[in-house]
């Protein structure tokens, strides 16, 4: 027979939640700020106006601004009290290393937001006061990384110009993103020698992210062609070839309009070499990204993981989504404008997906679980 001390009470079995180690936090995880900024200043510069659309690029620049905020609580922990896991991720980890180059583009995307998308809710005045600010952060980051990593890469890290893959672009890419997004500072600044000095240093900014970049290609298409991608889960990074591509066509644009009050005797000369490099260099990005989209489906049909990788499809795709929309406020060519869009809902889709798997595998415990 049964007695009362024989009863228990009825409990929900208990379910494991996963609990998250900050020192497994890298800086490739602001890409995912990245990615969600440059879609909230895609949404912004679009070349058409739909109903809605500055309405989700503010709440876009929205999500960004927490993460980053979130992401930067969590990266001064992880520097705080995982020290030596920082200093391994830098120094002795190359393939870390690299993704230092995310930080100061978080910064400035988030930053040109808040002047394109959050002067609408926050005011233009602390709008600019944001975004010089993390321009200035992410300009010295920028600047920093890109001399920086290629200097450990020359003297410290084991390498192998036959295993280069795509993500060693990601340093020398910081300076082109601040080159793009300097101009629009640019109106806010007194007349006179400080608008000048912030086109030219801009103007400086471009030309050392563009020449970083011609060097490097080489040896990034020396290893891909010898090593090819060396797992399914790394194919979303040939999508980081288009970042410089379309970032570079859309510097040179912003620093073509900021040139006309503040330099008009050069603004002629770069408005006709933004238009020429411009159509040129989309056009590679277009063909590049037909490569990259094939080599992508073919992985997915393979069984392709998700994985932190997938954000690699959303910035880059939203460099070219400014540049050709800057072709087409400049050139008025119709054609600039259907690429626009039709970059942009690819975008859009591409963030989603990459979304949707960070937050489930966040849930699950699949990514950060200790």
């Amino acid at each position: 027979m049964s007695t009362l001390a024989d009863v228990r009470p009825l409990t929900r079995p208990s379910v494991a939640r996963p609990r998250f180690d900050l020192a497994q936090l890298g800086p490739n995880w602001y890409a995912a700020v990245m990615g969600t900024a440059i879609l909230g200043n895609g949404a912004a510069v679009l070349p058409v106006r739909a109903p809605g659309l500055v309405a989700f690029g503010e709440v876009m620049w929205a999500l960004g601004l927490a993460a980053l905020l979130v992401l930067g609580g969590a990266r001064l922990v992880h520097l705080t009290r995982h020290r030596e896991a920082a200093r391994t991720q830098l120094l002795d980890d190359p393939a870390t290393a690299v993704f230092y180059g995310c930080p100061p583009m978080a910064l400035l995307a988030v930053g040109l937001g808040t002047l394109l998308l959050g002067s609408k809710v926050i005011g233009t005045g602390p709008a600019v006061v944001i975004d010089a600010v993390l321009w200035t952060a992410g300009t010295v980051y920028a600047l920093a990384v890109a001399g920086g990593i290629p200097y450990l890469m020359i003297t410290r890290h084991r390498l192998s110009a036959l295993e280069a893959n795509p993500t060693w672009l990601l340093p020398v890419v910081a300076p082109l993103v601040a080159a793009a997004t300097g101009p629009a500072l640019v109106p806010h600044l007194p007349a006179g020698l400080p608008q000048q000095a912030m086109v030219y240093g801009c103007w400086s900014l471009f030309g050392i992210g563009l020449l970083a970049t011609l060097v490097l290609l080489p040896v990034v298409f020396t290893g891909l062609f010898h090593s090819k991608v060396p797992a399914l889960v790394l194919t979303p990074a040939l999508f980081l070839l288009l970042g410089p591509l379309g970032q570079s066509v859309t510097a040179v644009h912003q620093l073509a309009d900021a040139a006309r009050p503040v330099l008009p005797a050069l603004a002629p000369a770069m408005a006709a070499l933004a238009e020429l490099y411009g159509v040129a260099v989309i056009g590679v990005a277009v063909l590049w990204l037909a490569v990259a989209l094939t080599a992508n489906l073919r992985a997915r049909r393979a069984g392709m993981p998700f994985a932190m990788t997938w954000w690699a499809y959303t910035f880059p795709v939203g460099t070219c989504v400014t540049g050709a929309s800057a072709l087409a406020r400049h050139t008025g060519f119709g054609g600039f404008t259907g690429l626009a869009v039709g970059l942009f809902a690819l975008l859009a889709v591409a963030w989603a997906a990459a979304a949707s798997g960070t937050v489930a595998g966040l849930a699950r415990g699949r990514l950060l679980a200790r």
